[in-house]
């Protein structure tokens, strides 16, 4: 179980939040300046890439996400003495927080690792299914310390459900799967919605945020497990830093580009936030623009519909407007279930389909890509870049208003009684 018994008082709470506020708006101020000083390095080294949103195509350096990340862990590697100092310098070796030690440790190694795989994407151009393989063992240091250190696998069931499972119900190695299967998604749902200037790291402040308005609000109603909120708030806040400083030079017209190093530090960020938080559910929540766009381009992803190497929007040269990018096949490459998926989001209106015949007089067919970026396009028509990314972060910021409300307010009706909402609150969930 965790160490609650080294609740420290309130006097070091605010000690921890006033160092870790000072350090982020140290890491805020190094990321924003060695960003533009290194990327003549990054370009001269060959990790450079065109803006093809631009009519100009300016060349700028790519996987600048590796400095944020830099900056990041360097932070966190400050901090630690910090925050462990009462135990170091006053108390009995046997009162250390061991427990508590090692979630920090872990937390940065599973971070660290995923920095790792992102820049290796960057310099290597990785598989599908490398990505999907190294999160998956990136998190299992995270998992058995979640085992170690608390355990519980057991979800209380919401009031309609429970003449079917009972008041609660031990997921057992299921609960796990989960989790894991959380850290994937999150290194990866990022790196999914993107292509435009601003909107990885854009979206990834938005949902930081979001976190952080969420901990805070967990640890001044007094909840059970505020410790967990506490490592959470820790570890978002320079996070909020670093990225706050990688969004401005990212955004449009950018001066760098993140890369999928940022995409993966991200993602892994949030998935040990919300892992040793105990709030992995409620993470999923501010995900929910990610996940509508993961479910929409699942038939792009998984090949069912002929997928293109990139998926952005395409630029109009003539009007310096954004249009929705294509993908162009004939019938006979598709399966009749790729047709009859086709023909769904067509009478759903959410991608422009065209029939035609090209200059060999093959039937041709046109559809818009399956990103939740084409479709605001197909919804607003051709889009300024700027423009585009306001729309996804406005999206993500409402996504996070409606996540707020099924947390505080729904969830309310679900679980009967003060002691089951007190559970949920816990982590039993």
């Amino acid at each position: 179980m965790a160490d609650t018994q080294h609740v420290p008082p309130l006097e070091s709470l605010r000690f921890d939040l006033f160092v870790i506020v000072v350090l982020s708006f140290f890491a805020f101020v190094a990321t924003f300046y060695l960003i533009p000083w290194f990327s003549p390095l990054f370009i001269n080294a060959g990790l450079s890439g065109k803006d093809i949103g631009k009519v100009e195509k300016n060349v700028v350096a790519e996987s600048q996400g590796t400095m944020a990340s830099a900056v990041y862990l360097i932070t966190m590697f400050l901090f630690i003495p910090f925050h462990f100092h009462p135990y170091l310098l006053n108390s009995k070796e046997t009162d250390f927080p061991h427990g508590r030690f090692v979630e920090f440790i872990c937390a940065l190694l599973s971070i660290c690792c995923m920095i790792f795989l992102g820049f290796a994407d960057d310099v290597l151009n990785l598989k599908w299914r490398h990505k999907l393989l190294l999160p998956t063992v990136a998190s299992l240091p995270l998992l058995m310390v979640y085992l170690v250190n608390f355990g519980s696998t057991t979800i209380v069931v919401p009031e309609p459900l429970r003449s079917v499972f009972g008041v609660t119900l031990d997921l057992g190695f299921l609960y796990y799967v989960y989790m894991g299967m959380l850290a994937v998604f999150c290194t990866n749902a990022v790196n999914i919605l993107a292509g435009i200037n601003g909107v990885e790291a854009g979206q990834s402040f938005v949902i930081g945020v979001s976190i952080v308005v969420h901990n805070a609000m967990q640890i001044h109603r007094g909840a059970l497990d505020h410790q967990n909120h506490e490592l959470s708030l820790f570890l978002l806040l320079p996070f909020l830093g670093v990225t706050s400083a990688l969004l401005y030079h990212n955004w449009y017209p950018s001066s760098c580009f993140v890369g999928d190093t940022f995409c993966y530090f991200s993602g892994m960020t949030f998935a040990v936030a919300g892992i040793l938080g105990h709030f992995s559910k409620t993470m999923i929540l501010f995900f929910i623009p990610q996940v509508l766009n993961f479910i929409f381009s699942v038939p792009q992803l998984f090949r069912l519909v002929p997928c293109p190497r990139h998926r952005l929007p395409r630029l109009n040269p003539e009007t310096g407007l954004l249009e929705n990018s294509t993908a162009t096949f004939r019938p006979c490459d598709i399966s009749q279930l790729s047709m009859m998926i086709l023909t769904v989001y067509k009478s759903l209106g959410v991608i422009s389909y065209r029939k035609f015949e090209d200059k060999d007089g093959q039937t041709q067919i046109e559809v818009s890509n399956f990103t939740l970026i084409n479709l605001l396009l197909r919804a607003f028509g051709p889009t300024h870049e700027r423009t585009l990314t306001i729309l996804v972060l406005v999206c993500q910021a409402l996504c996070s208003l409606l996540a707020f409300y099924l947390r505080y307010v729904i969830v309310l009706y679900l679980y009967e009684g003060e002691n089951d909402y007190n559970k949920h609150m816990a982590g039993l969930q």
